[in-house]
């Protein structure tokens, strides 16, 4: 018989997993409209009143951080779209025990929130660019944007309180080339930010992803390695990236491989939608719903038992890889949050 769930100290699941990592959707809409994630057209958006406000991202966080949780990312769709933004950082940054603040964005607003978002506390933070190539980065991305995100890039060195500067570039078999892998392999070596290489995920709103189009890590390093040899570096047991120096010490390269190489086993995460359903794993079948029973007057007591129940059924692991065990997310990437 296993052993019963913890009614107090650190959140943890039923397989021992300590849970310290809340990544919090701020908004389901997004100003891009990426091929992996997004249809061209006629995705439903979320009534604003079925969007958790400000103070209820707020108390859920600060209940969260009370619980052992020290990492909160806010995600979307795209969070610089949700207004007064630095607001909520400001809000967020301030709670005791909180160790690390990130934003994940596609970077197209950033030139102008840089500043603000320092001063509200953010401390981290990861931009979304899957290519250097206007023409290719336009027909993935739907939006003739690659300017503007670059300026976001650079208002963000001129900054040095978020740090480090990540870059997000998700594979694609057949549309990432060597060419651009190299492109961001040079743009590591001569700017301050850490590229990482995402493996595509079958979390496409249209549900046309294949495993053969997963561009593997391994595939990538390999590309990259021919030209510039890499170091390994060593990261924490749950870092979902493994993380490599340029052997002549400049520059940073990561790889996340959740098919090729799925981290499950030291998975520290949960999500919260925008509408405040909480999921234990990117690719929950099931949610559980904290903003109604919030709404309607919940104790942080309930709210905390809640959570714990959620967190202690935390899915062992994802099934990519297992033919028909596998079952697709109940939502689209842009609707979990990224």
């Amino acid at each position: 018989m296993g052993r019963p769930m913890p009614l107090e100290g650190p959140l943890e699941d039923a397989f021992g997993r300590r849970i310290r990592n809340l990544r919090v959707s701020l908004i389901d809409r997004c100003n891009f409209r990426c091929t992996y994630c997004m249809p061209a057209e006629g995705l439903e958006w979320l009534p604003r009143d079925e969007i958790l406000t400000f103070d209820e991202i707020e108390r859920l966080v600060r209940l969260a951080v009370t619980l052992g949780i020290d990492e909160i990312r806010l995600t979307g769709g795209e969070p610089t779209l949700r207004p007064q933004l630095p607001e909520l950082i400001a809000r967020l940054s301030a709670i005791p025990g909180l160790k690390s603040l990130a934003l994940t964005t596609n970077g197209f607003l950033l030139r102008k929130l840089v500043p603000d978002l320092a001063a509200a506390g953010l401390t981290r933070i990861n931009v979304s660019l899957d290519t250097l190539d206007a023409h290719k980065f336009a027909a993935i991305t739907r939006r003739n944007a690659i300017k503007a995100v670059l300026d976001g890039l650079e208002a963000l060195e001129e900054v040095p309180s978020i740090h480090p500067i990540k870059v997000n570039a998700v594979a694609v078999r057949g549309f990432t080339t060597d060419d651009d892998i190299l492109a961001f392999a040079e743009l590591a070596r001569r700017k301050p930010y850490v590229i990482r290489f995402i493996e595509f995920m079958p979390l496409d709103a249209d549900g046309h992803w294949d495993r053969m189009q997963v561009l593997s890590g391994d595939e990538i390093k390999r590309i990259i390695e021919a030209v510039y040899p890499l170091v390994p570096v060593r990261v924490g047991a749950s870092s979902t990236a493994r993380v490599y120096r340029f052997a002549d010490g400049s520059g940073e390269m990561g790889f996340i491989n959740p098919v090729s190489q799925p981290f499950c086993a030291s998975c520290d995460r949960i999500r919260l939608t925008a509408d405040g359903q909480l999921r234990t794993c990117l690719f929950s079948i099931d949610e559980t719903n904290l903003r109604d029973p919030m709404r309607i007057g919940a104790p942080d007591s309930e709210l905390e038992l809640l959570l714990r129940h959620a967190i202690w059924r935390k899915e062992l692991k994802h099934h990519i890889n297992e033919g028909p065990s596998f079952k697709r997310a109940s939502r689209s990437m842009s609707q979990i949050g990224g």
